[in-house]
């Protein structure tokens, strides 16, 4: 049985302090340790992926999973500490008379505790937790400031898959300012209109030609120069902005491509990424839909890139979108193909058209024979369910004649055209259809090279300009 203390509130899930009582207790612990001249620490803890087990189980099960995490909790601390819930799944464990953060053992017995396997009304359910590590008055002389502090070192180990506890340190404080700059720059960047679509050739590795264009996002400010993606595309999908600006690429990308083809250019398919946060939206089969009526484009035209995570996340509803889309014509391709948990068994479940390998496993070709073996399999995979297979990445000749040898079916990568405007790409395109370059029947890799050096200059590296 969870402890209740007399006249004090509780969340009824997990009979612990909530929120407000665990400050006001916060406090009180703060009052002590400074007149005594002690320190005390602050644990805060959220559970990983308790979302899911409340989305596919339901929360009466995600309840008695709190109930139980809770009496481990309490299992783990002495009497003079306090558990308490934040909300969610958040809790927080006050620790007394601490003499240094590394000094709370405490942590590491939590997340032992933790980690056991729950039998809940016939489930057996796994969870993990990330931990961050706070101290007063080292890391903060309030309660608010301490309980940010120690959720600052929380999220830093969550962000970065950190799967112990993780201690605060001021850096984590100036990082974090610097993604809230981030956040409201890029809230602001579509009203400025900072954001902007560059465009890589999708090639085929059999006749050097280029079939298609992957879609890619740029933001650039004023003040603050070319945001990089991987820096600011994490940060769009933590605030969810990402749904917002993922309804302008959709919407800009199919504009452009119908562009294309009023110009008189042939029909040339264009990728973009989409997030899992978008593919769970309700509607946004439905948005699909609206932007290429409003464009006019056609749905053959129009390849959406999702991750492993999505398919494996919530299959019923997977399940549900992708044929929804598949139905409307759209071209669905898994990106990044090789570093999430897809097999076989999960992908013919799916209607996917194209699966793209990892540029992380193209890096190493040819000779890591490790890398070499998993690109082997996933074009094998790829022949065996009859979908197309690109590798991304390419960026020397090498790694193409590996790819091509192993009947690869398309290519990306700066060895073969790096990102570029939509009127540059368009001129590469019409170039293309002029019909001056002639290919060989067995084209190598070399004639591949020599067709896309007389679209797409190389320079002096042996990469294009």
């Amino acid at each position: 049985m969870l402890k209740r203390t007399g006249g004090e509130t509780h969340p009824s899930a997990t009979m612990l302090p909530d929120r407000a009582l665990l400050i006001q207790r916060l406090a009180e612990r703060i009052a002590v340790a400074r007149r005594s001249e002690q320190k005390m620490a602050v644990l805060f803890l959220d559970l990983n992926s308790f979302r899911h087990i409340n989305d596919s189980l339901g929360y009466t099960v995600g309840d008695r999973l709190l109930q139980s995490v809770a009496q481990r909790l309490l299992a783990c601390v002495r009497d003079c500490d306090v558990v308490g819930r934040l909300g969610g799944d958040e809790f927080a464990i006050l620790l007394a008379d601490v003499a240094h953060a590394h000094d709370a053992v405490v942590a590491e017995r939590v997340l032992a505790a933790l980690h056991p396997p729950y039998c809940i009304d016939g489930h057996v359910l796994h969870i993990t937790a990330s931990l961050g590590l706070a101290t007063y008055p080292d890391d903060g002389e309030d309660a608010e400031a301490l309980l940010k502090s120690a959720d600052l070192a929380m999220r830093h180990g969550k962000d970065n898959s950190l799967h112990d506890s993780q201690f605060y340190s001021p850096e984590m404080n100036r990082r974090a300012l610097k993604r809230h700059a981030l956040q409201e720059s890029l809230r602001n960047a579509s009203e400025q209109h900072e954001f902007a679509l560059h465009y890589q050739p999708v090639v085929n590795l059999r006749t050097g030609a280029i079939t298609g264009v992957e879609a890619l996002l740029r933001c650039w400010n004023p003040a603050r120069g070319l945001h990089s993606p991987a820096e600011f595309i994490p940060v769009a999908e933590e605030c969810g902005l990402i749904v917002q600006i993922g309804r302008w690429v959709l919407g800009e990308a199919c504009r452009q491509a119908r562009a294309w083809r009023d110009s008189g250019l042939s029909r040339i398919c264009v990728a973009i990424n989409v997030s899992t946060l978008e593919l769970r939206r309700r509607g946004f089969v439905a948005n699909v839909c609206s932007v290429l009526r409003d464009t006019g484009l056609e749905p053959g035209c129009l390849e959406l890139e999702l991750t492993e995570t999505f398919l494996l996340q919530d299959q019923y509803t997977a399940v549900a979108v992708l044929r929804s889309l598949h139905d409307l014509g759209v071209r669905l391709s898994l990106d990044d193909f090789g570093t999430g948990y897809s097999s076989l068994s999960h992908l013919k479940r799916f209607p996917i058209d194209a699966l793209k390998i990892d540029q992380s496993f193209v890096r190493g070709l040819p000779a890591d024979e490790a890398d070499a073996n998993i690109v082997s399999a996933i074009v094998a995979m790829g022949r065996s369910l009859q979908v197309r297979v690109t590798a991304e990445g390419i960026e020397t000749s090498e790694q193409l004649s590996f790819l091509m040898q192993r009947s690869c079916s398309l290519g990306q990568g700066f060895l073969l055209g790096r990102p570029m405007e939509a009127e540059a790409i368009g001129r590469l395109l019409r170039d293309q259809e002029s019909g001056a370059l002639q290919l060989t029947e067995h084209p190598a890799a070399d004639v591949v090279l020599a067709r896309l050096a007389r679209i797409h200059p190389l320079g002096a590296s042996g990469l294009p300009l």
